[in-house]
């Protein structure tokens, strides 16, 4: 009988958030060890269906970027890296379009449909979702490198994403964009989420990543900041509180912010069922990114 009055407490403590988020878009980044442990892949698969099946919206924005170096290593290709972004000629392009759209798209869908959701794969190009210019060269030292086939997000078109979930759909979208030329660019995902999240006007925008959130000591999880507003986000990143793969992360939820979403999450996908502990409690996990000129504890 406790147990089940347990389970009733969660239902009730819930219950304001399925009311407030219902018809809502929620753009959640896939990423991290959440893509790679069998058990926490379950875990997300089924808080996205739930959260569909309780009327709200979501939206999937995956990444992929070990497995790519993992396959450019078995096919005898070396990844690089240039301020923390990949050097991608034509034919890391190619590897990176198979695995992001071919491999991690596919095996993502199937696992919402084998779960009892409705799901459709997407990369940036279908639909001209994400156009995107080529990234300016980055300095390796004092050396300016060109990325090659490595994009900036330069506009959405949310259009499909609309007609999909409308529809009862979820979306799962590959970080890979069209350019200028109609060619195919590599997208940060975390960049790709921020923006798709903005087009949208999503109630919010969601990060798995593997660390508990942004930290004061990045070595000490007591130190987790629960809450900070923009610019205190802004601080963060230029005092080096947060830095390399945080960043991107960072940036994406300022972007998303600025267009009017309302809420930025970056939450730890290593705990099971993290969305829904985000998403339908009252404190919630992670570090929340909120608007500027909003009180914010942390």
């Amino acid at each position: 009988m406790q147990r089940l009055a347990e389970r009733a407490g969660i239902l009730i403590e819930a219950l304001p958030y399925i009311k407030r988020y219902f018809g809502r878009t929620m753009v959640i980044k896939y990423g991290g060890n959440a893509m790679i442990s069998e058990d926490l892949k379950q875990a997300v698969i089924e808080d996205v269906i739930l959260m569909r099946y309780v009327g709200m919206n979501p939206v999937l924005v995956h990444g992929g970027g070990p497995e790519i170096s993992s396959t450019m290593k078995r096919m005898g290709k070396e990844a690089e890296f240039v301020g923390g972004l990949r050097v991608t000629d034509k034919a890391t392009m190619e590897i990176a379009q198979m695995v992001l759209v071919g491999k991690i798209n596919t095996e993502i869908v199937s696992l919402i449909n084998k779960h009892g959701g409705q799901a459709v794969g997407l990369s940036g190009k279908d639909g001209n979702l994400i156009r995107a210019d080529k990234v300016a060269p980055r300095l390796n030292g004092d050396v300016p490198v060109d990325l090659g086939y490595v994009g900036d997000v330069a506009a959405i078109d949310p259009s499909i994403l609309v007609t999909l979930t409308e529809k009862g759909y979820i979306p799962v979208i590959s970080p890979v964009g069209i350019g200028t030329e109609g060619e195919s660019l590599n997208i940060n995902a975390d960049h790709a989420a921020g923006a798709v999240a903005a087009a949208l006007g999503a109630a919010k925008l969601i990060l798995l990543t593997d660390i508990e959130g942004i930290m004061r000591d990045k070595n000490d999880s007591s130190t987790l900041v629960s809450a900070l507003n923009i610019s205190a986000a802004r601080a963060a990143v230029s005092d080096g509180m947060v830095d390399k793969g945080m960043i991107p992360k960072v940036e994406a939820c300022i972007t998303a912010l600025e267009a009017g979403v309302e809420r930025a999450h970056i939450i730890d996908g290593r705990i099971q069922h993290s969305l829904l502990m985000e998403i339908f409690t009252d404190r919630g996990i992670g570090t929340m990114i909120a608007e500027e000129g909003e009180k914010v504890a942390g």
